[in-house]
């Protein structure tokens, strides 16, 4: 059995004012620092044991990484195949923008959003095949990925054999975790092979314990 962690990046500076960042290195903000490292202590006090921990070779993910690293005192490996895709002369531009100077392109990715290039940049076809080529030399054992919301669904898609545009559907929130699980033989493709455990689970983040009192919390 493989079973896969795949982890979002926080939240970058861009990720907060919405841009396209695609390939580009963009520092975490103030926020996603704060992410990070509840999910690391999330990871730390579950006990869980990985047999890896691989990042995106983006400083965004590598940002995400060292706490969790540090937290159950692993090393890094970096992989360059989990990189989010390369978004091109989209890198930067707010969605507004991209609509005014890049109709054509708006206009085919709406109609086919699996097999559309950005301009001078990755199809998400593109970027699923270089993430199950990574996917397809994983052995047997559970390993944590630090990378990016367009590789998660792009393996979600991998995995799941979704058709249409139900890939793009799903929440893949800053530091989220989704896991994904594939019996053993299942090697050769991962189509059709796998299952999701959870998708886009970020209870590190939630809120709601903090504003319990301890009278509440130990009355249950």
């Amino acid at each position: 059995m493989r079973e896969l962690w795949l982890v979002r990046h926080g939240e970058t500076t861009w990720n907060a004012e919405g841009r396209h960042q695609g390939q580009l290195n963009v520092p975490l903000s103030p926020r996603g620092v704060g992410q990070t490292f509840r999910l690391a202590e999330r990871l730390r006090a579950s006990g869980v044991v990985f047999d890896k921990l691989y990042s995106s070779d983006l400083e965004r993910a590598q940002e995400t990484a060292r706490p969790i690293a540090q937290a159950l005192d692993m090393p890094i490996y970096l992989d360059p195949r989990i990189r989010e895709v390369n978004s091109g002369r989209l890198q930067g531009l707010l969605q507004s923008e991209i609509e005014a100077h890049f109709p054509d392109y708006v206009r085919a990715v709406r109609a086919d959003p699996w097999n559309t290039p950005r301009p001078q940049g990755e199809s998400m076809a593109e970027v699923s095949r270089r993430v199950e080529a990574f996917l397809r030399e994983l052995p047997s054992g559970r390993f944590l990925i630090v990378t990016h919301g367009g590789v998660i669904r792009a393996a979600l898609k991998l995995a799941l054999n979704l058709d249409g545009d139900t890939w793009r559907r799903f929440r893949i929130q800053n530091t989220s975790i989704t896991r994904l699980a594939f019996p053993e033989g299942a090697v050769a493709s991962f189509r059709e092979e796998g299952y999701a455990i959870t998708v886009g689970d970020a209870a590190h983040l939630e809120r709601w314990a903090e504003a319990l009192t301890t009278d509440e919390v130990e009355a249950g």
